[in-house]
């Protein structure tokens, strides 16, 4: 073992991202990027950002952005804290919010950064178990917890719980943190944004990555209490005071504040998930009800056999090797070639079969 590591990194298994491969030929539907590119009013601030102010240090508050969301959602710029990515965001709740005596839940199908942060940050944690048919219960949670987090909706299941649910568990758990993290929720799930006036122990976290198209840009936030984006704060002013640089504070208030082109690509995103699904259902396929911008599903061949073969024909599908999911893929839903392209190769995959 490499004798200058620091102990923890011995410990340590990183979290795997999706393969990023170079080929431009492939139909890459393994990382749940948006199909279709950000607001042109995002690119165009972007441009006129790009100047001389380069050379200064960014606004370490990202206040113009805050105010942004703030007035987005309706809330208070104390409400907002914005980080490089939701995943900086996530961590830094890890570390300021989650980290207590008693153990933080989470769904044991999810999130696969959610452990890594544990180990990481040295926090005890206990998974709960989905149902079998991979539905989040939230009435499960019910047992002594330091906080818990989950996904809504869920990756990489894609199924989602209602608003009603959240607002029990909150109500059940006031001496607890709960984290939503909100990444695929414009895709037709309930936000559980408009309870945070009423509840100071809800984080809610969004991400401009999917459904707002710049995943390549690296920009998170969260909405809660006051006290909850003191916390984060805290750490972040600890860590790094810039996350946001200037083009990132640029595209994202352009692109809030372009909501019909939002609405548009979210809308398409979702009409093509329905058609996708549907066809996947007359090959043979078992798909999870999904509220995301990707289907989970059980081909009628073994899994890693039709992901190859997906690979084979120049198509990305990601498959997950854990016990209770290793016979599902998950597939992103692309723009209509890409779907068309994907469905004819699952096609002639399941004809084989025969």
């Amino acid at each position: 073992m490499p004798r200058y590591w620091s102990e923890v990194v011995h410990r340590l298994t990183p979290y795997v991202p999706g393969e990023q491969p170079q080929h431009p030929n492939l139909v890459k539907l393994n990382t749940n990027e948006n199909p279709w590119p950000p607001s042109p009013k995002v690119l165009e601030a972007i441009a006129a950002a790009t100047d001389d102010r380069l050379r200064l240090y960014p606004d370490p508050d990202s206040t113009r952005l805050k105010q942004a969301l703030a007035d987005y959602f309706g809330l208070k710029v104390e409400n907002v804290f914005v980080g490089n990515g939701s995943d900086e965001v996530l961590a830094h709740a890890f570390q300021a919010l989650l980290k207590h005596d008693a153990p933080l839940l989470f769904p044991d199908i999810s999130y696969s950064f959610y452990p890594v942060y544990c180990n990481l940050f040295e926090i005890d944690y206990r998974i709960v178990p989905l149902r079998d048919d991979f539905s989040l219960v939230l009435a499960d949670f019910d047992q002594p917890n330091g906080g818990i987090i989950f996904p809504n909706p869920n990756a990489p299941t894609g199924r989602a719980v209602s608003r009603a649910d959240i607002e029990a568990l909150l109500q059940r758990n006031p001496d607890s943190v709960v984290v939503v993290d909100e990444a695929y929720v414009d895709f037709g799930a309930e936000s559980a944004v408009p309870m945070i006036a009423r509840y100071d122990n809800l984080l809610v976290v969004q991400t401009f990555s999917k459904s707002r198209s710049l995943a390549g840009l690296r920009l998170g936030y969260a909405l809660g209490a006051p006290e909850l984006i003191e916390a984060l704060v805290r750490v972040k002013d600890s860590f790094n005071s810039y996350p946001i640089d200037r083009l990132a504070e640029a595209a994202g208030i352009a692109s809030i504040g372009d909501e019909p082109y939002f609405q548009d690509v979210r809308d398409r995103v979702m009409r093509e998930r329905e058609r996708v699904t549907q066809a996947l259902t007359g090959l043979g396929f078992e798909v999870l009800p999904s509220k995301a911008n990707f289907v989970f599903t059980r081909p009628p061949r073994p899994a890693e056999v039709v992901m190859q073969a997906l690979r084979e024909r120049g198509i990305i599908v990601r498959h997950f090797k854990a016990p209770r999911i290793r016979n599902w893929l998950r597939i992103t839903i692309g723009a209509p070639h890409e779907n068309d392209a994907l469905l004819t190769a699952l096609e002639e995959i399941v004809s084989e079969a025969g």
